[in-house]
């Protein structure tokens, strides 16, 4: 018997601030059972410059993996491998930090809307300490599947039906869909076994957890409570929402920044490092 994902929490994007000063809206950013291994998703949307030209200067970051994912305008990309290159509407920079990496994410100052996303997403104790590296991902190499003539997704990672996405060999074995629905199309979806599942509306109203009462709209997020699928379906306008899902790790996390370990003394050590320089290797030369 297939049991439907219930919804167990529905919640609004709070505005902050973020880097050297961008406006964005942030779904969540806590370490949570129901949301491991995934511990923030920030929506950054605007027309207006000001709001995000200041951009994330140069920071450090170890134990996590930083997903970017652009809808509209692009983001100005290097890094402490050597890593440069620009993030432009539809691509998606898949970046591992592991024992240690710094980089810079620029937005670009553009005409109209700049809209992009960024997910990060834990790594287990045996890989925090990984050999960084960098995947960028354009919009031509991530698939697209018409689910019926109503529903299409694009594929990040992880499967549909005989379709993978682009980004594979990840620990956590996630999946990361942008799907979009016509008014009243209705979407089923297989959750892997023991996975958490969420969901983050970018446009229109939908039913999230089978029924019809309570449409969820925009700039919501909706975390799933076990079970074997998820039944989603739009309401009386075009649907479209991330959806999100990923092997917990259970393991303690202790998070000061950018930078999240399993225990205070490998923060205290990591902060430690970075202050004297040798945080990455050649980290001296990097910045000469």
């Amino acid at each position: 018997m297939v049991t439907i994902c219930k919804v167990f929490t529905v919640a609004r994007s709070r505005p902050t601030l973020e880097g050297a000063g961008v406006h964005l809206k942030r779904a969540f950013g806590q370490a949570d059972p129901r949301l491991d291994p995934f511990l923030l998703l920030d929506d950054f949307h605007s027309d207006n410059p000001n709001d995000y030209v200041a951009g994330f200067p140069w920071h450090p970051h170890r134990g996590i993996e930083t997903i970017t994912y652009m809808l509209h305008g692009s983001i100005a990309h290097g890094d402490s491998m050597g890593n440069k290159g620009l993030i432009q509407p539809g691509d998606v920079q898949w970046m591992t930090a592991g024992s240690g990496i710094i980089h810079e994410e620029m937005p670009q100052r553009t005409p109209g809307l700049l809209w992009g996303f960024q997910l990060w997403a834990n790594l287990p104790a045996s890989h925090k300490m990984m050999a960084p590296r960098y995947r960028e991902v354009t919009q031509r190499q991530i698939p697209e599947v018409e689910l019926d003539s109503a529903v299409r997704a694009k594929i990040i990672c992880g499967k549909i039906g005989d379709v993978s996405g682009p980004v594979t060999d990840i620990v956590t074995d996630p999946s990361y869909f942008d799907v979009t629905m016509k008014p009243g199309a209705t979407l089923r979806h297989a959750i892997a076994k023991g996975h958490n599942a969420l969901a983050y509306v970018l446009r229109g109203n939908g039913y999230f957890d089978g029924g019809k009462d309570n449409p969820i709209g925009a700039e919501h997020l909706l975390v799933f409570e076990d079970g074997d699928e998820v039944r989603i379906r739009a309401g009386d306008q075009a649907l479209r929402f991330l959806l999100i899902s990923g092997k917990p790790i259970r393991e303690p996390v202790a998070w000061r920044g950018p930078i999240v370990m399993n225990t205070e003394k490998e923060l205290r050590i990591a902060f430690e490092e970075y202050q004297r320089g040798t945080f990455i290797a050649l980290i001296n030369d990097f910045f000469a």
